[in-house]
This record gives C-alpha cells, sequence and structure tokens, in this order.
C-alpha cells in the first residue's frame, strides 16, 4: 500500500465519522492553541522588561547600601542589609564622581525616596516621590513633554517645586499638558509644578509615570526624613560607554570599600548593572514560558490520549474489514500505516488549527493589555509553532502506534469471526 492510497482511505475513515473526528482533533487543537499562546504571552513579557530596561541605557549602574542576592523590588527601594551596615550617602556619591577616582565614570545622581500624598482641587494621588540632584535626569535619560527638570538653583535654594510623571499628572489635573505654574500640595506643604515627563510606561521597577520629583535639599529637609543629614537611598552612576560598565562597577566598589573600611569579601553595598538586571529578568520569564508552556502542554498529551482511545474503539469496529483485507493479501506493514496515517492525520489537523487559534489568542491579549494601557504585546515565534506542530505530530504517532500495532497484529480467521 503506497503512502498515498493510505492517506485517501484515512481521509475517508474519518470523513465517516465527522462528529467523532471532530471532538478528537479539538483536543488537539486546544492543546497546540494553549501551548502557542502561552509561549506567546511569555516572550511577550520577556521582551517588555528587556525593552524597559535597555530604554534606560546600557551603560548605567545602580549602588545600593547591603550586599542583597538579587536587584531590588518595585521602586528602586534600598537592598536588604545587616544592621550594622554603613549607609551610602552624599559625600559617597560625590566621591565616585571624583574622575581621578572613578574615570570610567561620566555622571553620578544620589537619590532619597519615600511614599507621599499629592493633592489638587480635591484630587489626591498616592506616589513615590524621590529627591534628585539636578544630575539625576542626564543620567536616568529622562526626558520632559514640557517644561524643566529640577536645576542646580532648585537644589541650592531648597525650592518648593516638582516635576511630575504623565500619570500622576493625569490624576491631579485629568490631563498632563498645560499644567506648569500650577501649584499642589505635597503632604499639605505647596509645590510648583515645573516640568511633566514624557510617558515611558511600566518598567523593570514598577511604573515610573506615576513618580514625582522635587529637589533633593527639599526632601532632605521637608519630606523625607533619614538617620543622617546626608544619608541616600540609591546612587546612580553612568559609565563613560556600554564597554566600560565592568571597568566603572570595579572603579565604584574600591571606593567605597576604601570610604566603608569593609573586610575584604564583606561589602556593605552592592554595585548592580543593566547587564545584571536584564539576566536577572531573562531568567525568571524564562521559567515562567517554560512553566506556561509545561502546563499547556499537558492539554496536547490530553488531546493525544483522545486520539488513543478513539483509534482503539476505530480498531473494534473495524476488526471484520481489517481480517478481510488481511485476507485479501494485505501486509501487516499495510494495517499499520493505515491506521498511523489516521492518527497522524487527525494530530495534523488539529496542528494547523491550533496554530490558527493561538495566534488568534495572542492577538486578543495583545489588543487588550493595550486597551488597559500597558505596553505588552504576545510575540508568536516560530520556534513555538514548530515546538507545537512537531510535539502534536509526535503525539498523534505516539499514541496512534498502540492501536495501530493492535490492528496489524490481527489474525485474519479470527478478525473475520469477530461479532
Amino acid at each position: 500500500m503506497s503512502f498515498t492510497q493510505a492517506l485517501l482511505e484515512a481521509l475517508e475513515s474519518l470523513n465517516g465519522n465527522k462528529m467523532r473526528s471532530g471532538l478528537t482533533v479539538l483536543g488537539i487543537v486546544i492543546g497546540v492553541a494553549a501551548v502557542i499562546a502561552m509561549l506567546a504571552v511569555g516572550n511577550g513579557a520577556q521582551a517588555s522588561i528587556t525593552g524597559s530596561i535597555s530604554s534606560i541605557g546600557t551603560n548605567l549602574l545602580f549602588v545600593f547600601k547591603g550586599a542583597t542576592e538579587g536587584p531590588p523590588g518595585p521602586g528602586g527601594g534600598r537592598g536588604g542589609s545587616g544592621n550594622n551596615d554603613r549607609p551610602l550617602t552624599l559625600a559617597d556619591a560625590n566621591a565616585i564622581a571624583d574622575p581621578f577616582a572613578a574615570p570610567s565614570v561620566a555622571a553620578v545622581a544620589a537619590v532619597i525616596q519615600g511614599n507621599g500624598t499629592l493633592t489638587y482641587s480635591g484630587e489626591k494621588t498616592t506616589t513615590t516621590i524621590s529627591g534628585v540632584t539636578a544630575e539625576y535626569a542626564p543620567v536616568r535619560n529622562m526626558e520632559l513633554s514640557e517644561g524643566d527638570f529640577i536645576n542646580q538653583e532648585h537644589v541650592l535654594g531648597r525650592m518648593s517645586v516638582i516635576v511630575l510623571g504623565p500619570e500622576a499628572a493625569d490624576t491631579l489635573f485629568g490631563h498632563h499638558d498645560g499644567v506648569i505654574g500650577e501649584t499642589i500640595r505635597v503632604e499639605g506643604q505647596p509645590f510648583r509644578v515645573i516640568g511633566v515627563l514624557v510617558a515611558k510606561g511600566g518598567g523593570s521597577m514598577g511604573s515610573e509615570d506615576k513618580n514625582a520629583y522635587i529637589p533633593f535639599t527639599t526632601a532632605q529637609a521637608r519630606l523625607i526624613k533619614r538617620g543622617s543629614r546626608d544619608e541616600v537611598d540609591v546612587i546612580f552612576a553612568q559609565a563613560t560607554s556600554a564597554e566600560s560598565v565592568p571597568q566603572a562597577s570595579e572603579e565604584i566598589s574600591n571606593i567605597l570599600r576604601q570610604r566603608h573600611r569593609t573586610p575584604i569579601g564583606r561589602d556593605d553595598f552592592t554595585v548592580f548593572s543593566q547587564e545584571d538586571f536584564l539576566k536577572t529578568f531573562q531568567t525568571i520569564t524564562g521559567v515562567l514560558t517554560i512553566f506556561l508552556g509545561g502546563i499547556a502542554g499537558i492539554s496536547l498529551l490530553v488531546g493525544g490520549i483522545g486520539i488513543m482511545n478513539i483509534m482503539l474503539v476505530s480498531v473494534t469496529e473495524r476488526t471484520r474489514e481489517i481480517g478481510l483485507r488481511k485476507a485479501l493479501g494485505a501486509r501487516k506493514k499495510d494495517i499499520l500505516l493505515q491506521f498511523l496515517t489516521e492518527s497522524s492525520l487527525l494530530s495534523l489537523i488539529g496542528g494547523i488549527i491550533g496554530i490558527m487559534f493561538g495566534w488568534l489568542i495572542a492577538f486578543a491579549v495583545g489588543k487588550v493589555a493595550a486597551a488597559t494601557g500597558n505596553d505588552f504585546t504576545p510575540i508568536v515565534g516560530t520556534d513555538a509553532i514548530i515546538l507545537s506542530t512537531s510535539f502534536s505530530a509526535i503525539i498523534g504517532l505516539f499514541f496512534g502506534i498502540y492501536p495501530a500495532s493492535r490492528a496489524a497484529s490481527l489474525e485474519p480467521v479470527e478478525a473475520l469471526r469477530y461479532e
């Protein structure tokens, strides 16, 4: 029996039991669609996080208090530390900014952070308030949609000025344009709006569009209290280039070791680079993608069991037909080919339909994310399509082997006598 003949007979057999074949194919469709959709969501999440981190700049370094095992949590807060760890200070930031001590560091910005309530004309929002220096905007690669960022004059004069993220401005004013010069209250104290940032969306450390920024000295004196006068929560350092990041990290570490007089191997600070964040989040999203794909793959396994179940029923129903074929000269491999072709065809049809449904699900998830304001686009990769279709084909063959082998092993006389 040729493959073409086996294919035609398989189509005829499946067409004779449309409802049963359709329900069997449905199991594979659901499995393949789920695998593709879940892998698309995982790939999209990884691309979104990677893009958000990379948009900050590939030459940015983060310095936190305490020796931590991984990147800080949302909001960029201070790393975990022991009680005896020396805090980071403004003097540490100034030492790092010394071009003779750290020639690979181009700019440094020290930050203190806290939560506060912003109010305006009955509207209010609670957000992260950062006390920043004039170097913060260029170091963090921040852009303004209107107005100006905090400058050295604001810092030296401890001025009551504030720069808002676009989401914070929308909450307070209902819009984020034309708000320069308006006066809002921060924890009951009046502040004049001098700038609004360009929207960036959610990032690795939460959405910065909700945040607000005030002069470092103003935050230090009036809103955010720390243990010592010049204590800071985080120091941002910009390396001279992406290639010089490792050297800049080593220079920063050496400066802080000398200033903090820490024993060898007992640093009380942590220096993270963009690459560290990327590796950490890629590992997390990679595991998440595999986990989602594995869960979806279970439905493919269930679909394969459905194929085996239907093929076993088909063998039982067609026992006399099998006996007649073998009596007329059909070989064992012809019967085996016939039933394997049927199971593979069921799996192939389900795989093709499943690809289309999986793409539609991923497309719908992307539209929902866009409608809710999330910068997230599921990515249907060729690897996901190849993986799911290959897996479905293997399942069709694997779960079709036993029924096909059982059919091929039937004795003609016994099969013809079967009722």
